[in-house]
């Protein structure tokens, strides 16, 4: 096989998934944006659909690629819609908008009263310090009042922090959230309300009334929390070919001048086309864009494990599990095992 293929427990998602339930005793909200972190998404959601009580993901065109493949449960699209036909794909396929700026609103508002689409779902986005998306909390009622005013079905209000692992920052978020809550429910009582993802989950203390849960429930922990004992189960291997094998000529491995003398080495069929860093890791020093030498024998046509520690390869690129995987999943094939 020339392309990379990544193997991939269904039954680790599961069981990570049924960790966080357990964990957080709280409904379920799974992440699965962004092909569920290079996992699958459409296959994730199908795995996971009698323990996830509702999904998220990035964008409008990852909500209905789910309703494709059969998803029915709620699906909250985590990105405000950006034009007038994210408004019409949204209420077509039944997705719930994440609306987080009066311009979304009247986007929405302009949209659904010139193709007289029904009430959009809909929850209210507030923005407690990430920066990132979400109202000001002094804007509540306003949002509220417009969000009524426009005849939303105000289903939920989140925000998301940013630095859960840090108790003083949490804690002040967690506080303003619960503020704009009562404001909220106030206008919108059914409001279910969500701040927490995996980091915050475990952090604990007030876990409102959902969690939602991306990259724990592939594997692995958020920063300042990989130490705390949660016991979850990587659910992604990547594997490549060996494209070659040989004995070492010269003075370079791939893109790379050394000093040292190899015996034998062998080329893998995997490099930073595949979404894998230039910067090495997986090959002695820099990868070619498609493939990787190192070092030792190499029968032709095998296959082997290309990243043996993703997280070590991620903290030696500088970098997060959640890049790593994302990239890795783009170009592979996917093999599901339970």
């Amino acid at each position: 096989m020339q392309n990379v293929l990544t193997v991939i427990s269904l039954k680790n998602i599961r069981a990570n998934a049924l960790l966080f339930k357990s964990i957080s005793e709280k409904p379920l909200i799974a992440v699965v944006k962004d092909d569920a972190y290079g996992h699958g998404a459409e296959e994730v959601a199908r795995y996971l659909e009698d323990v996830a009580d509702s999904f998220a993901v990035a964008t409008v065109d990852e909500g209905a690629a789910l309703r494709l493949a059969g998803i029915w449960k709620d699906i909250l699209v985590l990105t405000p819609p950006l034009s007038a036909e994210e408004v019409v794909r949204i209420s077509a396929y039944r997705l719930t908008a994440s609306v987080s700026s009066l311009a979304a609103m009247k986007l929405i508002a302009r949209v659904s009263r010139e193709l007289s689409l029904p009430p959009m779902r809909a929850h209210l986005v507030f923005n407690t310090g990430m920066n990132r998306y979400g109202f000001r909390p002094d804007r509540v009622a306003h949002a509220c009042r417009m969000a009524k005013e426009y005849g939303f079905q105000v289903e939920g209000v989140y925000s998301h922090y940013y630095s859960p692992e840090n108790e003083r920052l949490r804690r002040r978020q967690q506080t303003l959230f619960g503020k704009i809550c009562s404001v909220v429910q106030n206008e919108f009582p059914g409001a279910v309300r969500h701040i927490a993802a995996t980091g915050g989950t475990l952090a604990g203390g007030e876990l409102f009334d959902a969690v939602r849960i991306g990259i724990g429930l592939y594997g692995y922990l958020p920063y300042g929390f990989e130490e705390c004992g949660c016991a979850v189960k990587p659910a992604m291997k990547i594997y490549a070919t060996v494209a070659q094998g040989g004995t070492f000529t010269g003075g370079g491995m791939g893109y790379n001048r050394i000093k040292e003398h190899y015996g034998k080495v062998h080329t893998l069929r995997i490099g930073y086309g595949d979404g894998f860093f230039r910067a090495g890791g997986v090959g002695v020093g820099k990868l070619c864009m498609d493939a990787a030498v190192r070092a030792g024998r190499g029968d032709y046509g095998t296959r082997r494990i290309a990243v043996k520690d993703i997280s070590s390869y991620a903290k030696q690129l500088n970098t997060t599990e959640y890049e790593v995987l994302v990239n890795a999943g783009k170009k592979a094939v996917k093999k599901y095992i339970e």
